[in-house]
């Protein structure tokens, strides 16, 4: 179990960004801060999300939150975190209370959205956590899911440009 930072408090993930033409799935754990603070998705500006989705969708930060959003969904891309609520000190995964998470309702979202397909995890904690606790229902097909390095400034250990090209997964072929 991790210890509480003592600045820990619970904080909570933002609704589903997604609609009935979603076929991806991107997944972060819980956002940070920044993102919280906005009540923004990747709000941080050294976080490289947005600049790969300018990139790879034209849905570039200088755009109003809201517009990035639509560019998503119109390409299909809905947005979610695995953890509906935790106890963290800071923004780092490494600072989340383990016994303290409840994952979103992943299961009911892949149920009511039939057409998302593929899941992309942003990191290694969204996909430790989406495979520790979310259990889908027999009979529901599990999409394809694939790990994708993190867009988070924490993680500055990939360069961009291996970040780009594997992001590139997100557009269909």
């Amino acid at each position: 179990m991790n210890a509480a930072h003592p600045a820990s408090r619970l904080v909570y993930s933002f609704a589903p960004v997604v609609d009935e033409r979603a076929h991806t799935l991107v997944l972060g754990s819980m956002p940070g801060l920044r993102s919280l603070a906005a009540s923004e998705y990747y709000a941080h500006p050294q976080n490289a999300f947005w600049r790969l989705m300018g990139e790879l969708l034209g849905a570039h930060r200088e755009i109003a939150y809201a517009q990035r959003l639509q560019i998503l969904q119109d390409q299909g891309i809905a947005l979610w975190d695995v953890l509906k609520c935790c106890v963290r000190g800071g923004s780092l995964d490494s600072a989340i209370v383990e016994d303290s998470i409840e994952p979103n309702d992943l299961p009911g979202l892949l149920a009511s959205h039939p057409r998302i397909t593929r899941v992309f995890f942003n990191g290694g904690k969204a996909e430790a956590s989406y495979r520790r606790y979310v259990k889908l229902p027999a009979g529901l097909v599990a999409p394809q899911t694939r790990r994708l390095p993190s867009t988070s400034p924490a993680h500055a250990s990939a360069h961009y440009a291996a970040k780009l090209a594997a992001w590139r997964e997100l557009i269909p072929h």
